[in-house]
């Protein structure tokens, strides 16, 4: 008699994740948004918007690096506390639905994938607004609120992850967002 169960797939198609990650990310950019006003001013808030977005290349280049480092995250965290070669990890652009993804072709312990997931929404976005909020930097709120808000699918798959044990296995999705839990 076989025991073995199937995977449990705990994944979201990706033009459906585009929708749910703002359902995750907007309430909480608009509540960090919220505490750095009340800290700063919502002029100050506004300055650093303006700051970020005063020309199209200046706001293409954070935006393509930003993208590119929140990726590159992804998949150095998950190599690094995964244990797994860097050749594991796939990047690369969903044309269909216009997202730039990282990918473990190898399964990982479900922390260490959490911990990947969760690494560029810190970096990112909390990292640089707990500096803003500290040191009243405009630009810097601004690009953290940016970032919190593009972490918005990660927060989708941690909440996905939520109640997978640790020391589970899970295999990433190639072309949805989230994982199945192997084991």
């Amino acid at each position: 008699m076989n025991t073995t169960q199937p995977p449990t797939k705990l994944t979201v198609p990706m033009d459906k994740a585009s929708f749910y990650s703002l359902v995750f990310a907007l309430p909480i950019t608009l509540a960090l948004a919220a505490f750095y006003a009340t800290r700063w001013g919502a002029a100050a808030l506004k300055l650093g918007f303006s700051q970020t977005t005063c020309s199209l290349p200046t706001f293409l280049v954070v935006l393509f690096g930003g993208v590119v480092m929140h990726e590159a995250l992804h998949g150095l965290t998950w190599a690094f506390f995964g244990r797994k070669p860097l050749r594991t990890i796939k990047f690369g652009f969903q044309w269909k639905t216009l997202t730039p993804y990282a990918h473990s072709r190898e399964p990982l312990e479900i922390n260490a994938y959490r911990l990947g997931t969760g690494m560029p929404g810190f970096v990112l976005g909390i990292l640089p607004w707990l500096m803003a909020l500290l040191t009243g930097t405009h630009w810097l709120a601004a690009f953290g609120l940016f970032f919190t808000l593009v972490a918005g699918g990660d927060m989708l798959i941690l909440w996905l992850t939520r109640h997978v044990k640790a020391g589970r296995r899970v295999a990433d999705h190639p072309t949805e967002a989230g994982c199945s839990v192997l084991d």
